[in-house]
């Protein structure tokens, strides 16, 4: 019997000739504004997405937009976007999953992971990083002021200190304090529902985003204190570049959220981006891709990923594991956030 996973597919097969094609601007045809797209006429509708437009993971990716916004607005570089917005994340410390206030390791330590990619392919990470408040422009330098694309620990801490940076202590009074009760029992769970009010206390919501700018390139970025109450060491999806995040400027983008283990498994980013190219929308570019972890973890219902994709047009597509996953998307008709389909929901 023919499963929706097979359909996918299977349509992703037939029409990479016709993907292909258009994405490489050998059909042509016109979005309603009468632009150009490269796609034929019968892919073009009244969702086509607009230049520019920036995405991003969560609710508190609301504010991240703005300050992004501010950039693509005034026609700057999607890259400049994509690090200038997660930034209000890691410095709000009423964010419990990225940066100032994210929630600390099992052994009270707070570690942050991000990554940074550009139109160009370029990429830059760092991992289990300490004491920096902004691990985004840590990653955005060893991009472009290093022969790398990772560093981690004491490393990446060294470098960001040669960069410029001033440690300071992450850990806030309230994440402090919440560690302590947790040391209690030591319970640990990865993911909680998003109707359980512990799960802000848990703290898994990785913020991820993407921007497209008027020239019509593309970047990425990703930034996270990880999982809380993780073991120390822990590293996830958030820094690895094909996982939490990957960009093709002749594609499109994709990122990602949650139980980073399982994006990891299946390099989630890169596979949609590649299901993209072959044809797919970004919407069931990312239902392929979460599919890919159901089919491989009889446990799904008790982890949470939701993925985020954009195209080179700007078209948008999301969906997750479980419901409860929204991002924000900002354009020039303003900001609004959007529940997403879930396998689950």
């Amino acid at each position: 019997m023919s499963t929706r996973r097979d359909f996918l597919i299977g349509a992703g097969a037939s029409l990479a000739a016709l993907g292909s094609a258009a994405l490489t601007g050998k059909a042509l045809g016109q979005d309603p504004e009468g632009v150009d797209t490269g796609f034929p006429p019968e892919l073009i509708d009244d969702s086509m997405g607009r230049k520019p437009l920036v995405v991003s993971t969560w609710r508190h990716g609301l504010a991240a937009n703005a300050a992004a916004w501010q950039i693509l607005g005034e026609g700057g570089r999607a890259l400049d976007a994509v690090e200038q917005g997660v930034m209000v994340s890691e410095a709000d410390p009423e964010v419990s999953s990225v940066g100032y206030g994210g929630r600390p390791d099992r052994e009270g330590h707070v570690t942050l992971d991000s990554c940074i990619m550009d139109e160009l392919g370029n990429a830059g990470s760092v991992a289990f990083l300490q004491d920096i408040l902004h691990p985004i422009q840590v990653a955005r330098a060893v991009m472009e002021k290093t022969p790398h694309v990772m560093l981690v620990g004491e490393g990446a801490r060294q470098f960001a200190l040669e960069q410029g940076h001033q440690p300071q202590d992450l850990l806030t009074p309230a994440a402090r304090e919440d560690w302590q009760q947790w040391l209690q029992t030591s319970e640990y769970k990865p993911w909680t529902p998003a109707s359980d009010p512990a799960r802000d206390k848990v703290g898994h919501d990785t913020i991820s985003m993407l921007g497209l700018d008027r020239k019509g390139n593309l970047s990425g970025s990703c930034t996270t204190s990880g999982l809380a109450y993780k073991m120390h060491g822990r590293v996830g999806d958030s820094p690895i570049i094909g996982a939490a995040l990957f960009v093709d400027n002749d594609v499109g983008g994709a990122c990602a959220t949650g139980v980073g283990e399982e994006v990891m498994k299946t390099v989630g980013s890169f596979l949609i981006v590649e299901l993209m190219r072959q044809g797919l929308s970004p919407g069931d570019a990312c239902r392929e891709g979460i599919a890919r972890i159901v089919g491989k973890n009889p446990n799904w219902r008790e982890v949470q990923v939701g993925y985020l994709a954009i195209d080179r047009l700007g078209r948008i597509g999301a969906y997750a594991i479980q419901p409860g996953f929204q991002y924000a998307v900002t354009d020039g008709k303003g900001t609004r956030l959007v529940d997403v389909p879930s396998h689950g929901g």
